[in-house]
Parts: structure tokens; C-alpha cells; sequence
């Protein structure tokens, strides 16, 4: 989850310049999947004649598109909703709607508890969402929160954000077999099914030859990818459709997230270490360095089996960075268990991780059979003491990359200056350099990292 990305707004300026008569406004919360799915209704409600825009004054449809990973999460949009609730009073027929996560586990309690809200629609019904709009309008309230065991949208084009042009995501596969105890996932996106490889290669060939760059492969478990040809009976594993997705162009970088400790293969990391273009860097969530707590919380593999992926990384692919997620306080964590936490973060030297104290989620298998027993001042201790580490390891190996050349992707111009442009490298980091004319957004060029702090690289072009 990108903090810096809760709340964004999707819009599509050549679309919302044209004329039109009814607009809608999105904001996404949570994982990249998310933002990947609010283009595909943003693709839906277009079919119907709405238009998005970028103020929500305008709009006669809200949509918040929400997470329940965590309780913070749901809180926001809740705080969220109150806001629009002010406009709505003023304005009567304006209809406000919740998708994805929040709405799939709250479903027609959230028409209950949040009075303004008029549309539920959870991930697997956004197909729906026109005739519940007009349901709405009718003036009763829409709500879907089926889930299918074959809905993958893979059909539908998904409108792409026009403010970069250069990168973009494609959705591989929906929703998730593994049942770690924690996670609201399984119950709100539902089982696991495969996108057909044939339209995902149409996908990015398209998006291609539309001047993209960059395609990010998304999961929330990428490596247990898996679809059956109908017509020869071949298997397509995920290290296959790498190699489909990275033989469409060397010019078209490809990444991936989100990869599961127990499934990633090496033979994906043979692949990986096969194409230049397939970016040598992968999100591998570890969430504990304890073996008991990893027990506790079902990720089906311990500390040993995770330290041999990182080990396998390291050997077949040298100069892949790894980024991981950590919880901290999980039920009955203890101080050693959180020792076994910082040991195993420094070992496997996290370019950067997402780092969060544990938040129970309702309904879930450690809600249900384990005790919530760490204070919340010693979840908020250990988590500043992860934050503290991780900053030192990510500005160790930032230091690391001064004096050396990558390969950097021109995403355009840095926050900082319209004199400077920003861009990754193959592992992910963002690079900061001064322009150099007749370059642009979409062009790759090599630069030499000149300094880096923990979070930022500062570069010359070579």
C-alpha cells in the first residue's frame, strides 16, 4: 500500500475536456489493486456516457473505491463519506457509492449504518454498477457484493490515467487462496482465478504501442498464477507469462507485485535473470521474522524456508533489490519474537518495506481464535524500532548505488523542479536528475548516482 497515493483522485482530462452531461469522481484507497480496479469501472461507467473529473462539485456520482486491510483504512473513508455528506445536503440527487474491500465486508450494513450512501458494490460486480446507478437515481438503493469464481474483467479495457502515459498496471488474476489469519482478503475479493494469457499479452502490447514503457503485473498472489489453454490444454504457469509479457518488446519494462514467499519459484527467478526488461526487483512480504509467530498467523512457511528465497534471489539475481512487508504486535508476540523480526531485516536487506502495528480485522480466523494481548504502546514501540532499522538498511543501500550507472526509465519531471526529471531503475528506486534537451517522458537513459538519502537517489545523465 503507497501512502502517498490513499485518496487519489482518477481522472482523465481529454476525456472530461469533451462535452457531457453527467460526470463521476473517484477516489482510490489502498493496494494497487485498487487503483488498477477504479480504471476499470472509470471504463464501465464510460461505456454508459458518464465522464470522470477531478471535482467532485461537478459530479452527480461519488465513488470511493476502499480497503479494510486495516482499521485506519476504514476509518478514512468513513471520515471521507461525513465530508461529502455536507455537499449532499445541498445538492439531494448527487449519489454517493462505496466499492471494492470496505463495501464487500460491510455490505447492506453499510446502507444502514452510513445513511448518505445510495451503491455497495463489491470487487466482483463493478459489471453491475450501471444498473445500480440508475436504481439509485429511481430512488432505491444499489447494492451488489456477489462474488464469482470467474470474474477477471478480462474483457474490459480499463481507462488509464493520462498524467504519466509511461507506466501503467495490468491485472494477471483476482482474489486469494491463502488464508493467513489476519487478512479480510479471502472474504472480500474472494477465490483465486487466473486471467486468460492471451488477452493479458493483448494488453500490453496495446498499451505499447501507445507509447508505455512499463507494465506492473498485478496479484495479490502473482506466483501461483495459473491458466489452462482451453483449446490445447497447455498450462501457463507465472515464469511462462513473465517470458510472453517480457518477449513483447525489449523497450517494455515489466514488474510485478505482489509475490507470496511459499509459492515464488525459481524458476521465476530464472526468468527474471533471462530478460533485461523484466525489472530485477520483487515485493517479498515476510510480516515476521518468528517462526511461531508465522504459525500463528498461517503463511504456511517458517523462518528458514524464508530466508532460503532470499538466499535464491541473491544467487541467481545479484542486483535484485527486495522490499517486504512487516506487521509488529501480532497476538502474543513476545520481545524475542520481535528480535527475530529486526534479524531477519537486516539478513535479508530490505531496500524499503511497508511497515504497520497489527490492527485485528473482524471476522477473520485471528479475530475469532487468537487474543489481540499486545498493549498497544508496545506494538507502537517495536513499530518505531522496525521504522528506525529499516531507514538505516535503505540508506545503506542507497549509499551502495553511488558511483554506479543504471538504466532509468523518464516517468517526467521531478516535484522538486520542472528543470530536473525523475525516473526508476530496474530496482525500483527513484533517481532524481538534471534534464538534458531532446530528451523525454518514455525515452530510457543512463545515469550515475552522484548521492542518495534513505528514501530518494540524486543522479547526472552519462
Amino acid at each position: 500500500m503507497e501512502e502517498n497515493r490513499q485518496g487519489e483522485i482518477l481522472d482523465f482530462p481529454n476525456i472530461a475536456a469533451q462535452t457531457a452531461t453527467r460526470y463521476f469522481y473517484i477516489e482510490s484507497y489502498g493496494c494497487q489493486m485498487n487503483f488498477s480496479d477504479s480504471e476499470i469501472v472509470a471504463s464501465i461507467l464510460s461505456e454508459e456516457g458518464m465522464k470522470s473529473t477531478r471535482d467532485f462539485q461537478l459530479a452527480e456520482l461519488i465513488l470511493l473505491n476502499t480497503c479494510s486491510i486495516r482499521e485506519k483504512a476504514e476509518e478514512t473513508v468513513k471520515k471521507r463519506l461525513k465530508e461529502f455528506a455536507k455537499l449532499k445536503k445541498s445538492k439531494p440527487d448527487l449519489l454517493i457509492g462505496v466499492l471494492g474491500c470496505m463495501a464487500e465486508r460491510l455490505k447492506s450494513k453499510f446502507l444502514e449504518d452510513e445513511k448518505l450512501v445510495d451503491i455497495v458494490v463489491g470487487p466482483d460486480a463493478y459489471r453491475d454498477l450501471p444498473r445500480l446507478v440508475n436504481q439509485a437515481y429511481d430512488g432505491d438503493k444499489g447494492i451488489n457484493v456477489f462474488l464469482s469464481r470467474e470474474e477477471t474483467y478480462a474483457d474490459i479495457a480499463p481507462l488509464r490515467l493520462e498524467s504519466n502515459g509511461i507506466t501503467a498496471f495490468i491485472s494477471i488474476m483476482r482474489g486469494c487462496d491463502n488464508m493467513c489469519s489476519f487478512c479480510v482478503v479471502p472474504y472480500t475479493r474472494g477465490r483465486e482465478r487466473s486471467r486468460n494469457a492471451f488477452t493479458i499479452m493483448a494488453e500490453a502490447e496495446d498499451l505499447f504501442s501507445k507509447g508505455f514503457r512499463e507494465v506492473t503485473l498485478l496479484g495479490q498472489n502473482v506466483d501461483s498464477y495459473k491458466w489452462e489453454n482451453p483449446e490445447t490444454g497447455q498450462m501457463v504457469n507465472f515464469a511462462n507469462l513473465l517470458q510472453m509479457i517480457a518477449e513483447i518488446n525489449p523497450l517494455l519494462r515489466v514488474r510485478f507485485s505482489t509475490s507470496h514467499p511459499k509459492d515464488i519459484t525459481d524458476e521465476v527467478l530464472l526468468t527474471m535473470a533471462k530478460y533485461n526488461n523484466i525489472c530485477k526487483y520483487i515485493h517479498l512480504p515476510v510480516q515476521s521474522g518468528s517462526s511461531r509467530i508465522l504459525k500463528l498467523m498461517n503463511r504456511t512457511y517458517d523462518r528458514e524456508w524464508y530466508l532460503n528465497r532470499i538466499a535464491s534471489i541473491k544467487s541467481i539475481i545479484p542486483d535484485c533489490a527486495v522490499s517486504s512487508d512487516v506487521i509488529t504486535g501480532f497476538c502474543s508476540e513476545t520481545e524475542i519474537d520481535h528480535l527475530d523480526t529486526l534479524s531477519i531485516m537486516e539478513w535479508s536487506d530490505y531496500s524499503m518495506s511497508y511497515m504497520f502495528y497489527y490492527s485485528e480485522r473482524p471476522g477473520t480466523p485471528a479475530a475469532k481464535k487468537l487474543s489481540d494481548d499486545v498493549s498497544l504502546e508496545v506494538k507502537k514501540k517495536r513499530l518505531s524500532e522496525i521504522i528506525r532499522l529499516q531507514n538505516q538498511i535503505s540508506y545503506r543501500h542507497n549509499q551502495r548505488d553511488i558511483g554506479q550507472v543504471f538504466e532509468v526509465l523518464i516517468e517526467g519531471d521531478s516535484k522538486r523542479s520542472d528543470q530536473m526529471f525523475k525516473g526508476r531503475n530496474s530496482q525500483n528506486k527513484m533517481i532524481i536528475f538534471p534534464k538534458k534537451p531532446g530528451l523525454k517522458s518514455g525515452d530510457y537513459v543512463l545515469v550515475k548516482v552522484v548521492s542518495a538519502s534513505s528514501a530518494t537517489l540524486n543522479g547526472e545523465i552519462v
